[in-house]
């Protein structure tokens, strides 16, 4: 009878807090991770621990917070991101990530949650819940199906959903490695009142982004009049972000009235790029291009093989259709794809070579010409 009383209230216990978790209606959850030991990754999706990596002496108490995505489908691209930006800067305790996880994902954000905890469990970092609902009335077709997932579109809504008191972040894509200290990228100056930085490629086709539906509105031809330089395009896998500025801009509310327009009428057919580009191109802090070297995934067709730009490699962008990981469970890796493997940690890939880490000073006696995709 005891057993049963038990069982009773266990029963009631979880449905109650399975209704809490369910019903709560703010934009986002927290789960915050303190550092664990005696855990193992052990036939948890595939994956093994990641090595322990400790501060350097002269670090200061300084931290340096990073937002990414966090999803089943991408999980191996997310994995790697974090093991490289751990393993090439000096501080990786002073690192914090913001780990963004759609709502309804096959895999739960309490197991997403647990499943980092296992791999680092030193990392200092949160898992926060994105909810569809919010973007998903928004969102118009793509040229590709992926481009279309709402967690695509997080990057737009990180002044809401990631803490209030965090005003400063960067931002990456899940398909990225970093071969060089995040620290650098952190500490880069936002000048003028800008909210961004990012690399620019002022001599892409800025025209090719948009529609002629776009280009012939007399109204909308002139959005980039007004701007104190010329548009240049920029990819919004990497960003450097100040939140202060972007939350008293209403810089969300900017974004979503150029989504609405692409609902009414078709002004361009990529994804969550083009209205970043209509809100700030012309007015973003220049990165240098090394912190992201992208199109290494091809294009938004095919994903072929690329190269890497001619110039010193900071970060690795594999954007466009191609993802290392598919590659190799296709057994068709590109030749680029074997600099994202030091950083992979999923056991159960095949290939039986393994790469060494990639040397922050490559430059330009690598193959190099130039790649303008997203």
């Amino acid at each position: 009878m005891l057993h049963s009383l038990f069982s009773h209230r266990s029963l009631i216990h979880f449905l109650v807090t399975f209704l809490l978790f369910s019903f709560l209606p703010s934009l986002s959850l927290g789960f915050r991770s303190f550092p664990t030991t005696g855990e193992t990754t052990d036939d948890f999706f595939g994956f093994t621990e990641s090595p322990e990596y400790r501060n350097a002496a002269d670090c200061s108490s300084d931290t340096v917070h990073v937002a990414m995505t966090l999803d089943s489908e991408y999980l191996r691209g997310s994995i790697a991101a974090v093991h490289s930006v751990l393993r090439h800067t000096s501080c990786p305790v002073n690192i914090f990530f913001h780990l963004i996880t759609a709502e309804f994902d096959p895999a739960s954000p309490r197991v997403l949650t647990r499943l980092v905890r296992n791999i680092f469990p030193f990392l200092n970092f949160k898992v926060y819940i994105f909810r569809e609902d919010s973007v998903i009335n928004l969102i118009s077709s793509s040229i590709r199906v992926a481009l279309e997932n709402p967690l695509n579109y997080a990057r737009s809504y990180l002044g809401d959903v990631i803490d209030p008191n965090v005003n400063r972040i960067i931002y990456i894509d899940t398909d990225v490695v970093l071969i060089d200290d995040i620290k650098k990228l952190w500490n880069i100056t936002l000048q003028n009142n800008r909210v961004i930085g990012a690399p620019e490629y002022c001599h892409a086709n800025f025209t090719n982004y948009f529609t002629d539906k776009f280009w012939s509105d007399p109204l909308m031809s002139q959005t980039f009049g007004s701007r104190n330089r010329n548009p240049c395009y920029f990819n919004t896998g990497v960003m450097v972000m100040d939140l202060g500025k972007w939350r008293k801009g209403n810089y969300r509310s900017k974004i979503e009235k150029w989504m609405e327009r692409q609902r009414k009428s078709r002004i361009y057919e990529l994804g969550s790029l083009p209205p970043f580009l209509l809100v700030f191109a012309g007015n973003i802090e220049p990165i240098d291009h090394r912190w992201n070297q992208h199109g290494l995934g091809g294009d938004n067709v095919k994903g072929s093989c690329r190269s890497l730009h001619s110039g010193p490699v900071s970060l690795l962008h594999w954007s466009g259709k191609g993802k290392p990981w598919v590659r190799y469970d296709e057994k068709r890796p590109c030749p680029l794809d074997h600099l994202w493997k030091p950083y992979n940690l999923y056991r159960r890939i095949d290939d039986d070579h393994q790469s060494q880490p990639l040397d922050s000073s490559i430059g330009s006696n690598l193959l190099g010409h130039s790649i303008y995709v997203i």
